[in-house]
């Protein structure tokens, strides 16, 4: 099958890449573009370690052709740090705890936790085991995983509680003074 020309935003970033259409979205991600972040697992879409946000939904990249993707917003664990470079608070996590034993299924995990980090902040350990119902760990580290994911949602809270406390000392800040009558 020839190849053609696809277009496809990873990690904040137009890329160009020469794919048949057959071509899966985890290929073109490992080979193509040199993003090995995100592991070929089962190749059937069951273990979840290939697991890439599309426009910040959970996909099996394994199981998704690049062609249906071109032009959408995909975040790969390469994409997940700060602007500063430092790692995600699931990736500290994660890596703090042990949460990966051999590591292979950690990027998918990570990036359906950010996913459910996202919609819900303070979930259940029974809401992070459904959260993470299609993500396999062969190595049994879940009660690892769990800790990992209730520590991330710790700190992103008390992240978002900071910025908050500094977003309203910043505007109580900008006001003062506004309200006191300038002598003429």
């Amino acid at each position: 099958m020839a190849a053609g020309s696809r277009f496809l935003r990873v990690n904040g970033e137009d890329r160009k890449v020469t794919a048949p259409a057959h071509r899966t979205l985890l290929e073109v991600l490992r080979e193509d573009l040199d993003l090995t972040g995100t592991k070929h697992g089962c190749e059937l879409g069951e273990c979840g370690a290939c697991t890439v946000l599309v426009d910040d939904e959970p996909y099996l990249s394994c199981i998704t052709l690049a062609a249906e993707v071109e032009g959408r917003a995909i975040t790969t664990i390469e994409g997940i740090a700060r602007a500063d470079g430092t790692p995600h608070p699931l990736q500290v996590a994660f890596a703090d705890l042990g949460g990966a034993q051999c590591g292979y299924c950690t990027p998918g995990m990570i990036m359906s936790s950010l996913v459910l980090l996202k919609t819900n902040p303070s979930p259940s350990d029974d809401e992070i085991r459904a959260g993470l119902a299609g993500n396999v760990c062969r190595c049994g580290c879940y009660p690892k995983i769990l800790q990992a994911v209730r520590d991330a949602a710790e700190q992103m809270r008390l992240e978002r509680a900071r910025a908050s406390r500094g977003r309203r000392a910043s505007s109580k800040g900008a006001a003062r003074g506004a309200h006191v009558r300038r002598s003429r």
